[in-house]
Formats: structure tokens, C-alpha cells, sequence
């Protein structure tokens, strides 16, 4: 065989080679997204890091990876497999630094929400972003239900958006994740805003398109310091003059949310229970109230929406400046709720949407 056969060989295979995957952070999302990538034709989990030796072990287990590629240092991990991608699902504070190490080795990277609690170091990860041929992903699965997306093509739609909007979940967040990480604002950044309202929060940007100016917010908090919310409400005022409401409860006894976003011309409706995803209705003026039928057959998972986002090399469904955009609403969020709750300005240029 030539060299140039031997050539297009080598680029042939290398082109349809699996995906190779490290998986940081053995826990439940570590363990239910890496699942996907295992199920992937595409992909391969080839690596897997915890700091728990239990949670390694279970993790390595469920998801077929041999002992010697478990590891309880994500730097060692690193340096010692050959990998294209990593999935990040640690606690929230710990982002940052690991998104730049695997930025470091031009890697793909799929991380869960948030993308940062901290505004500067989003910022930075935009910019890094902007610079770079991989893939940055955040865990955002509300973009891929297809109640959302039918949501952002009414707002699409020429002479259409929101003015008015209520946004609402709640679960049982107060009691089960007592003593967790969760719990620890060292490691999560703050409370139920920052974990389970980040996907609420994000959920209702990304549909509306919709430029926020201004947060307000009160907040029952867990601890004397004012780190850590168990409920919230937040009042998020935006550029067109439209606002928001959002209740969000860690105290009730089981999940559930509901979204509402009117016009003068009526309203969508989004209905999830359990984290099923949400149930959607369009009402009319006119003809009241209308279900279409939204298939979830063709729902990706998030581990095929990234792979797909590689291999296409279109932009990602979740992006960096998603993420952005959720911290900087959240922080000022925070920040007007350990004052007086007054209205906090937001930073247009970081919440501004790419043309």
C-alpha cells in the first residue's frame, strides 16, 4: 500500500473513531449523561474521576470503565489518557478551573449547569470560547424539549414576543439535600436559585429571546450569612419592557413547574411534573385554548446533542453566553436580595444575544 493510501487509511479510520469521553464527577450526572455516551454508536466513556472511591467505583462500574482508567485527581486523569472530550458534572464551584484545564488541551466539554457562579469567570469562558474550534456545551435539557422549542418559535415569529411572564418550581429541595454539597455555598455558589432555578431561569431566556435590564429579588435563606436560599422569588425586568416573575420552593413535597408567557395575542403554556419533560398548550384570543401534538420520539439526549454539535460543527444548543447570560441574572439576583431588594442593573454586555 502507498503512503498516501496508507494516508487516507489513517484518516479515514481516525475520522469515524468513537468519541473518547472522560467523565468528571462519578454522581448522578456523571453516571445519567455518561450513560448516553455509552449508549452513542459515536462515542465511547474511556475514563472516569471522583474524589469518592465509592462513587468512582459504582460510576467505573455502570459505566464499563476498567479500573485503571479510574481516577480520584481530574490533572492525573488528564495527563494520563488520550481523550477528545470531557463531561463535567462536579459541583458548581468547581467549573471554572476544570473547564480551562480540559480548554488547555483543546478538548471538547460538555458541563452541567450552571456554567459558572461566578460573573468574571463566565466572562471569560465567552471569550475563551469565542477563540477556539471545540465544542463548549452547557447542561441545559430544557433547549431540547420540544415544549421549549416550540415555545421559541412562536417568540420567533415576526411582530411576537413575551410582555408578560410567570415562571414557578418547586420540590422537596430544603429537606433531601440537607448536609449535601448542594447545601455548601463553597461548592455550589448559593442555594436553589443557583441549582435547580438556574434551569427555570435559562429555560425562559433562551425561549424568549428576550434582553434582561434589571433583577429584583427576596429570599427565605438557610444560613445567618445569607449564602443559601431555600425559596425565592425574583423579578426580572427586560428591555422591551416585558417582565418576569419567577417563585421557585425547595420546601414542597414533590416537583413541579409551570410557565406562562403572554402577549396581546395570548400565550404559551409550559407544564412539567416530576421532570418529565414540560406539556405545552398555545392560547388564542380567538380560538382559546390549543395542545398541538410534540413528538419526544426525536428528542435528543445531551450526549447526543453534543456529539452531534462535533461532528456537524454547528453551534452548540446550550452555549457559553447561555450560560452568561443565566450568572448574571442569578448574581444580581443575590446581590438585591442581601440588600433591600431593590432592582440590581445588569450588565448589557453580558447578557446581550449574538446577532
Amino acid at each position: 500500500m502507498s503512503n498516501t493510501a496508507v494516508e487516507e487509511s489513517d484518516a479515514a479510520d481516525a475520522e469515524h473513531a468513537p468519541l473518547r469521553v472522560g467523565i468528571v464527577g462519578g454522581g448522578f450526572i456523571g453516571k445519567a449523561v455518561g450513560e448516553g455516551f455509552v449508549e452513542h454508536e459515536d462515542a465511547a466513556v474511556v475514563a472516569v474521576v471522583d474524589i469518592a472511591e465509592d462513587v468512582l467505583e459504582e460510576a467505573g462500574e455502570e459505566l464499563g470503565v476498567d479500573a485503571d482508567s479510574q481516577y480520584t485527581d481530574y490533572e492525573t486523569m488528564l495527563e494520563a489518557e488520550e481523550l477528545d472530550a470531557v463531561l463535567i458534572g462536579t459541583p458548581h464551584t468547581l467549573h471554572y478551573d476544570q473547564i480551562l484545564a480540559a480548554f488547555e488541551r483543546d478538548l471538547h466539554v460538555l458541563c452541567d449547569k450552571p456554567l459558572t457562579t461566578d460573573l468574571d469567570d463566565a466572562r471569560d469562558l465567552v471569550e475563551r470560547d469565542a477563540e477556539r474550534d471545540e465544542v463548549l456545551m452547557v447542561g441545559y435539557q430544557r433547549h431540547l424539549y420540544p415544549a421549549f422549542r416550540a415555545a421559541k418559535e412562536v417568540w420567533n415569529e415576526d411582530g411576537r414576543e413575551p410582555r408578560w411572564i410567570t415562571a414557578e418550581v418547586s420540590q422537596d429541595w430544603v429537606d433531601r439535600f440537607e448536609g449535601a454539597w448542594r447545601q455548601d455555598p463553597d461548592l455550589s455558589g448559593g442555594g436553589y436559585l443557583y441549582d435547580t432555578g438556574s434551569h427555570l431561569l435559562d429555560g425562559v431566556l433562551w425561549s424568549t429571546g428576550l434582553t434582561p435590564e434589571a433583577v429584583s429579588a427576596n429570599m427565605h435563606f438557610l444560613d445567618d450569612e445569607k449564602r443559601v436560599d431555600g425559596r425565592a422569588n425574583v423579578t426580572v425586568r427586560f428591555t422591551n419592557d416585558a417582565t418576569a416573575t419567577f417563585s421557585l420552593s425547595g420546601e414542597t413535597p414533590c416537583m413541579r413547574e409551570h410557565v406562562r408567557m403572554w402577549d396581546e395575542d395570548g400565550a404559551v403554556t409550559l407544564d412539567s411534573r416530576d421532570w418529565e419533560p414540560s406539556e405545552y398548550a398555545e392560547i388564542d384570543d380567538e380560538s382559546g385554548e390549543y395542545r398541538p401534538r410534540l413528538s419526544r420520539k426525536d428528542q435528543p439526549t445531551k450526549a447526543e446533542a453534543f456529539v452531534d454539535a462535533i461532528e456537524t460543527g454547528e453551534r452548540p444548543v446550550a452555549t457559553a453566553l447561555d450560560g452568561l447570560r443565566v450568572t448574571a441574572v442569578t448574581e444580581a439576583a443575590y446581590e438585591s436580595a442581601r440588600a433591600d431588594g431593590s432592582f440590581v442593573a445588569v450588565d448589557p454586555d453580558d447578557v446581550a444575544l449574538d446577532d
